[in-house]
Order: C-alpha cells, then structure tokens, then sequence
C-alpha cells in the first residue's frame, strides 16, 4: 500500500494573483491560503494573508518560506517565477485566460485542484445568471454606442478580449472589436488617428494600476473632434474591476452598463 487513503487536497496555496486569491475564497478555500499579491483587495480576508510580491516581481524566497504544496498562476507574464518555482520543487496551477468563457473555465480548474468542485460551480453559476441578465436586459435598446476602451495610455493599447466582451455584454459596441483575438498587448496598439477615426461615443479607460487622466486623454490633438470627448463621455474604471480575470469582472459589468444605461437616457 502507498497511503493514499491519506492523500488530500492542497492545505497551502499561494496565490500569485488577486482573482486567484479571491476564487480560492469564494469557493471555501480562503482558510487554506498562506500568501498572495499586494494587489489582493476582495474579499477583505484576503488582505490579511502574508503578501509575497506584486504582478511579475516575486520573492520566490518568501514563496518559498510559506512552504506551499499549490501556488496558483496567471498567464505567461509570470512565466519567469513559475519556472523558478517548478525548478524549486513546488507545484505550480498557472491558467491564461482571455474571454469570459475562459475565465469561467479556470474557476472550474481551480476549484477542482482544490477540491471544492461543487463551490466552483454554483460560483460559475451566479457569474452565467448576472451576466445573462445584463445581456438580456441592454439587448432591448435600440441602439448601442460605440465605445473606445483604453488599456494603456503610451502607446495606446485597446481592451483585453474579456473586457471587448463584457462592453458588448453591457450594451455598448466595442470600436475596436477585431483585436479581441490579439492574445497579448502588443497586438492591441492603435494609433490616436485610428481612435477619431472610429468616432466613440463613450471613452472608457483603466490604465493597469496607474491612475486615468481624464483631462490627457481629453486634450489629445484632434480627440476634441470625438463625440465622446465632445459630450463629457470619458470615464475612469477601477482595473480591479476590468483587469482582473475572475469574479470581480462583474463590478466591472455592472459599472459598465449603468454608463452606457445613463448614455442612453441622455441621446434619447
């Protein structure tokens, strides 16, 4: 016999990202988690844990430290300290989500690594229910306004594929849709010019933790020619709300479309 009757689920995660964190919560396994990012905001016991690094810069030391049996991952931008990580010994659960479907399926994943199967399901459950009725609700406006979306101020990065998506989703028409496929930021770059020209009339902007200025983007030459800047259509959004590929993508949701709901009280 080898003992594995006494074989159990992870009992010491690290989590290298805020949505990582707030999953292992939301799915009943907060009490097992030994670290997480400076970025982990939700929910607030999350804030409690020991932090060991931010985004992409780690101390595998200090990972290492909370001896950990899981450390659970986010995308090839931490490709560096997985591998680290993997050659220290430790297991490693890294997930690269880009659509919403995607983003569903990695909260599957990770409740399944964690044993909290069932939790992972009603979680992604609640997620499809408000999303449904979001789209249901804004599908009945008859028309939807073209919203510019901006990641990155220099050079200017247009969204994410989840955020194109959840534009949609919220009632609004994403001017920059095609490069949804683009699976990283450099395939998302557009030039000022292209932003005129495709005229938005809503500007949505989350500069990945660096804060909006709104009177930059206004005072851009030639942008006092879009509708959007025109009307006063420029909003900043919280990135922990946009950013952040897990449940709190719903905040962002939501946020989005009272913006666009109030857009299109004001055109009526």
């Amino acid at each position: 016999m080898y003992g594995l009757a006494s074989a159990q689920f992870p009992q010491r995660i690290v989590c290298l990202t805020a949505e990582t964190a707030e999953i292992a919560h939301l799915i009943g396994a907060g009490a097992r988690v030994v670290g997480v990012p400076g970025t982990a905001r939700r929910p607030e016991a999350a804030r409690e844990k020991a932090r060991v690094g931010g985004f992409t810069t780690f101390r595998v030391d200090r990972i290492l430290a909370l001896a950990p049996d899981l450390v659970l991952a986010f995308s090839d931008l931490q490709k560096d300290v997985v591998r680290d990580l993997i050659g220290a010994g430790v297991a490693v659960l890294c997930t690269n989500q880009r659509s919403l479907d995607e983003v569903l399926q990695a909260v599957l994943v990770i409740g399944g690594a964690l044993g909290c199967e069932p939790a992972a399901r009603a979680l992604v459950q609640d997620m499809r229910d408000e999303i449904r009725q979001v789209r249901e609700y804004s599908s009945v406006w008859p028309d939807r306004p073209r919203v510019w979306f901006e990641e990155w101020p220099d050079p200017l990065i247009a969204g994410i594929r989840w955020v194109s998506e959840l534009i949609e989703i919220a009632g609004g028409r994403d001017v920059f849709a095609e490069l949804r496929e683009a699976r990283d930021a450099q395939g998302r770059v557009v030039t000022p010019e292209a932003v005129i020209a495709r005229d938005p009339e809503i500007i949505l902007a989350s500069w990945c933790g660096k804060p909006v200025d709104v009177g930059e983007i206004a005072a851009r030459p030639g942008w006092e020619r879009i509708t959007a800047v025109a009307r006063g259509e420029i909003h900043e959004l919280d990135g922990a709300d946009v950013l952040v590929p897990g449940p709190s993508l719903l905040a962002g949701l939501r946020r989005m479309h009272e913006i666009v709901q109030t857009h299109q009280a004001r055109t009526c």
